[in-house]
């Protein structure tokens, strides 16, 4: 997976659109979620792995099953994990962490759809 396809310019605004939809409506949760790992020392990189099918990386944390609202389970990790299942070598961790954006602004989502796999990094709401 390369880092340059992180958010690329390619990826179509309809999808996207998708994405950011079903973000809104939990990303606090997720922003909180995010602190919480980087808080409790779990890691500096946390990601939130989404898909419509059961995949194995982090654990559960909004089923679209119990929250009909949504169209994606959404999954908590971090970096260290995709190291350790071998999703990431260490030259892909690097990159990871050099195109990694702040994570108190940007939540980073590894979407896993079909002939999708990728992470993208989506800004969370602005506070009001």
């Amino acid at each position: 997976m390369d880092i340059e396809d992180y958010n690329d310019a390619e990826l179509d605004t309809k999808y996207l659109g998708k994405l950011t939809t079903n973000f809104i409506k939990i990303a606090d949760n997720l922003k909180e979620a995010a602190y919480q790992i980087k808080k409790r020392g779990f890691s500096n990189y946390p990601v939130f792995p989404i898909c419509k099918a059961k995949q194995p990386i982090g654990q559960v944390l909004f089923s679209k099953n119990e929250m009909p609202e949504l169209e994606w389970d959404y999954y908590a990790s971090f970096l260290e994990e995709f190291e350790q299942r071998n999703v990431l070598d260490k030259e892909g961790s690097d990159r990871f962490k050099a195109a990694y954006k702040n994570p108190d602004e940007f939540c980073c989502l590894f979407v896993i759809d079909e002939g999708f796999t990728r992470f993208v990094f989506v800004p969370y709401p602005e506070e009001e």
